[in-house]
């Protein structure tokens, strides 16, 4: 199988993120948009919110062997610069929805040839001030 780089492995739980929320009543709006200096991973909406997605993936070669949720690479910082391209994001496109900041984890099997082994989906992770809930 061929080795994978960090990127590659990024867009693999990226896409594997989309089609589950997809699979989850989710509406694919965008991915991998550029605002400003930041970037959205990805942006669905349901009936209910407009939720931007930052896309957190892990592999791992056991179960056993994980010792870290993906989320907690989600720091401050980062989340800071999300919900500052969400607001560019709905500034150019505006929506009557209520926004939601969210994270997916994606925990790859690489045993089982980067088989998906989870997916967690983290609804509000964190909030417009980049607090964690």
């Amino acid at each position: 199988m061929k080795l994978l780089g960090k990127k590659d492995i990024g867009n693999f739980g990226e896409r594997i993120a989309a089609r589950y929320l997809r699979r989850n009543g989710y509406k694919l709006l965008a991915k991998n948009v550029q605002c400003g200096r930041n970037e959205l991973d990805l942006v669905v909406k349901n009936k209910e919110c407009i939720a931007f997605v930052e896309v957190k993936t892990l592999t791992f070669d056991t179960p056993e062997s994980v010792d870290r949720r993906p989320a907690r690479a989600v720091d401050l910082a980062k989340r800071r610069r999300t919900v500052e391209a969400a607001c560019m994001y709905l500034r150019e496109h505006p929506i009557r929805l209520c926004p939601r900041f969210d994270v997916v984890e994606v925990y790859l099997d690489r045993s089982n040839r980067l088989k998906p082994f989870q997916i967690l989906h983290i609804p509000a992770a964190f909030d417009a001030k980049g607090t964690v809930h």
